[in-house]
């Protein structure tokens, strides 16, 4: 579903697995090309060492660049599925407090995804996430691994295995 990103801003933030762990979408661009996000420590995000779940922080993380491409790409005229298909997290420092990250797709980013998509029909491509604390001191560095499937692809017949 294409909408604009102030609506897909309201939606994460109301979006119970993110609302509920105090995951705040601060900012979308309106050409999708980033966005930014708070993760505020709370009752409900809290571990054992009194710090945010690593589980919190990886849900904040996994959206973020699936919902980029997804509306990205769909306003090209894109018939896409698009996921986090998996994730490394370092954690490097105790989040006591708010903790709060930002990503942005570049131009270049974005192009080679649409010419993988367009002649393979699937692009598969790990992308950076770091995490800082109010302080700016990196907490948390992660690589999320985004599949993008074209639904729209058709592949050629000598790449189906049919010979003439």
């Amino acid at each position: 579903m294409v909408v604009s990103a102030g609506l897909l801003k309201w939606v994460l933030r109301f979006y119970p697995p993110l609302f509920f762990q105090r995951i705040w979408v601060v900012n979308i661009e309106k050409d999708f090309s980033g966005l930014q996000v708070n993760i505020s420590k709370s009752i409900l995000n809290r571990n054992y060492n009194r710090s945010i779940f690593g589980g919190t922080i990886f849900s904040a993380a996994d959206v973020c660049y699936p919902v980029l491409f997804h509306q990205l790409l769909s306003r090209k005229g894109y018939k896409v599925a698009v996921w986090s298909r998996s994730a490394h997290i370092d954690f490097l420092k105790k989040s006591n407090g708010t903790i709060k990250f930002g990503i942005s797709l570049s131009d270049k980013d974005i192009s080679e995804a649409e010419q993988v998509l367009n002649e393979h029909g699937k692009h598969i491509k790990s992308y950076p996430i770091v995490i800082y604390n109010n302080n700016g001191d990196v907490c948390v560095n992660v690589m999320c691994e985004v599949y993008i499937r074209n639904l729209n692809f058709k592949k050629s017949r000598n790449e189906q295995g049919v010979h003439e």
